[in-house]
């Protein structure tokens, strides 16, 4: 992970950072994070506050490319956890989004799996998997994310029946509504999770408080909900009615 990575996760999961403290942590100068936060800055990523500066939230997601980078021990151990409820020869969906993908890439020595999908990161994850089948929509391929929107999208989740849904979610708001980044994600996430038998939630803690314009569904929705760790009050009480359904995978591993 590049410092510039380890400054933005860490802004986006704390809401902001400050130069002292990260100068500390990353056994850096003050300048040097100074230099960092600039150019977060002017890519539009941050913004700067007295001594530090704070995460952007806005209606648009981060880049792909940093996505990908963020909180990837923790969505590993996610992965790894949700991995471990998926028998051989099970019919899955997946959503889009990072966290998903990664449990594809676990899944990957599964034998039998069928896949029904519009995240293709998830979809070549599993493409050497023994025995499996991979069945992807038409539509627009949406770069550099490699997902597929448009209306095939919901006609396809429509006419499978899957054993387990497997989906992520832009962000988890303070009263439990699940909030994704543009309507049509939120039709297809609730479509998928509607056409499966069972449906596993994955979310690293980031996610508690992220913000995002489209709203749909709720927590306690989810058969299975897997974190990595408790979110801070006040998200923390979110989880005391949905506990039979929670794994929190840094204190299950």
């Amino acid at each position: 992970m590049t410092r510039q990575t380890a400054i933005l996760e860490t802004a986006q999961s704390q809401g902001r950072v400050l130069v002292d403290e990260l100068a500390e942590r990353l056994n850096v100068s003050p300048h040097t994070i100074r230099r960092d936060i600039n150019a977060l800055c002017e890519q539009g990523k941050l913004r700067r506050l007295h001594g530090g500066a704070e995460f952007i939230e806005g209606s648009s997601n981060l880049p792909y490319s940093t996505r990908s980078a963020l909180n990837v021990a923790a969505k590993k151990q996610i992965a790894g956890q949700v991995a471990a409820l998926i028998p051989d020869g099970a019919t899955l969906f997946f959503s889009i989004g990072t966290t998903p993908a990664l449990v594809a890439a676990a899944l990957a020595e599964r034998e039998g799996l069928t896949i029904v999908t519009n995240n293709l990161n998830a979809a070549m994850a599993l493409s050497e998997a023994p025995g499996a089948r991979i069945i992807l929509p038409g539509g627009t391929l949406r770069l550099p994310d490699r997902d597929i929107l448009g209306a095939q999208v919901l006609d396809l989740f429509r006419g499978y029946r899957a054993d387990f849904a497997i989906y992520g979610v832009g962000g988890i708001d303070s009263d439990g509504s699940l909030l994704d980044f543009h309507e049509e994600e939120v039709q297809i996430r609730q479509t998928l999770r509607d056409n499966a038998r069972a449906s596993i939630l994955v979310a690293d803690v980031s996610k508690f408080g992220r913000r995002a314009a489209a709203v749909g569904g709720r927590l306690e929705e989810a058969d299975r909900i897997v974190i990595d760790q408790r979110p801070a009050a006040p998200f923390d009480a979110l989880l005391e009615p949905v506990r039979d359904q929670l794994i929190i995978a840094g204190e299950a591993a």
